[in-house]
């Protein structure tokens, strides 16, 4: 007969060699679930303001470049991370008709740019990307960094790069490792979290002006986290969307507040 000891035993054991598999299995596959890398056609339409961006080790990035009238800003923009720089376009049509050059960057292995997702390999591509208008003569005062969802986190980065003179942040979260304790509590976030993109310990160190827009009803990136974000920034806006989620919230007031973003850019508040 096993006593009652033993079997407690046993059924620590077991529940602890689970509790290990699980987080073997998060560590290993997370990116997969962190980068969803939607595929586009090949080729991108070069007519339409498409082209290849070389990087290191012989590969390429997409981006999609609307050139900025004489004398304007260029908005540097980082898609979440279930979009692709396809669905940028129209994004970036109605801000070039607003008065604004548009540069949209592609991720590694997302549309038809080759290669694998990783925090690194996002900035390598912003930063390729960056040095391009660089050498057309956008200089950082007249460079709007800008980033929806995941894209938040690069845009940050890049802010802290010396990159930018402004940025507009649309559903921001603080980290992908709170984001991550928020979504799996029974997982110690901190020691699985690979990409961590923590804007939240970088916001204090930038003193750009920030306006951050925010779906009330954003069942993914909560308006609240947003908001902490926003009062970890020295000089941030913070403005939210009434019945707006996640991945509505431009849509949910239509070009008004694509106007709104194309103010600020432009200088205003």
């Amino acid at each position: 007969m096993v006593r009652p000891r033993r079997v407690l035993v046993i059924l620590v054991s077991i529940f602890a060699v689970a509790y290990l598999a699980l987080c073997l299995a998060a560590f290993v596959l997370q990116r997969p679930l962190i980068y969803p890398a939607p595929k586009a056609p090949i080729p991108l339409p070069a007519e339409l303001g498409f082209r290849h961006l070389p990087l290191p080790a012989d590969t390429f990035v997409d981006v999609l470049h609307l050139p900025a009238p004489p004398g304007a800003p260029t908005v540097v923009h980082f898609h979440g991370n279930g979009e692709q720089l396809l669905g940028q376009l129209d994004l970036g049509t109605v801000l070039n008709q607003n008065g604004l050059g548009f540069l949209a960057v592609e991720y590694p292995g997302y549309g038809a740019s080759p290669g694998q997702p990783t925090e690194q390999g996002i900035y390598a591509a912003a930063e390729a990307a960056l040095a391009m208008l660089r050498a057309r003569g956008v200089t950082p005062e007249h460079t709007v960094l800008s980033g929806r969802s995941l894209g938040t986190g690069v845009a940050v980065e890049m802010a802290r790069r010396g990159h930018g003179s402004r940025i507009m942040l649309v559903s921001p979260y603080t980290s992908l490792t709170e984001m991550a304790a928020q979504l799996f509590p029974f997982l110690p976030a901190s020691l699985l979290v690979r990409d961590r993109f923590d804007s939240t310990s970088k916001a204090p160190d930038i003193t750009l002006p920030v306006l951050i827009i925010h779906g009330e009803q954003d069942t993914l990136i909560p308006v609240e986290m947003g908001r902490r974000l926003g009062a970890r920034f020295p000089s941030a806006t913070v403005e939210t969307v009434p019945g707006a989620g996640h991945n509505d919230v431009l849509e949910k007031s239509g070009p008004d507040l694509v106007r709104r973003l194309a103010v600020f850019a432009l200088g205003g508040t």
